[in-house]
């Protein structure tokens, strides 16, 4: 909604309200001012598009996620690094039904940009050797495939690992 300099700027504001009221003894109003500080903070780091989206995808609403992605006009101005690998990210996603060439396109772009958490990065990845298999490129594949596998430390992808590997032994 805002830039994200403009939320830097507005909990700088906020937070010397709450300094403020602080200094004339109002404690609770100081507190709650702080915690309106802290959404900005939040909002800085998390944007607000990107977790609507987010939230959409995971009812499986793609038209919603899409429409909520479209609110964000100029991602490498607005979003952080990291926010606007996510913003690829989703569009690889929801690119990925439909249009394969788009997608991969959208995944490698997340994949540089880079993403907070490894089972993102791996389920990234997992996308791309998909996407590179369904090309009939097995090398990288498989290459992606054991990236994927490193960055899932807790298992959650191991199931589409395993189909994809025995769709590959088909190729």
């Amino acid at each position: 909604m805002f830039n994200k300099n403009i939320k830097i700027v507005l909990a700088v504001f906020i937070t010397i309200w709450a300094i403020y009221e602080f200094s004339v003894f109002n404690i609770m109003n100081g507190i709650s001012i702080l915690f309106l500080a802290g959404i900005f903070i939040l909002l800085y780091f998390k944007n607000e598009f990107i977790l609507l989206s987010f939230l959409q995808l995971r009812k499986q609403n793609f038209p919603g996620a899409q429409k909520w992605l479209g609110y964000i006009k100029n991602p490498s101005a607005t979003l952080t690094r990291k926010q606007e690998g996510y913003y690829n990210y989703l569009h690889g996603i929801m690119l990925s039904q439909t249009n394969m060439t788009q997608a991969e396109k959208y995944l490698k772009k997340a994949v540089k940009l880079g993403l907070a958490m490894n089972h993102d990065l791996a389920m990234a990845k997992l996308q791309l050797a998909g996407i590179a298999m369904t090309k009939r490129r097995k090398r990288e594949a498989t290459l992606l495939m054991a990236e994927a596998k490193k960055l899932d430390k807790h298992g959650m992808l191991k199931e589409q690992m395993t189909m994809m590997k025995q769709q590959m032994k088909k190729i």
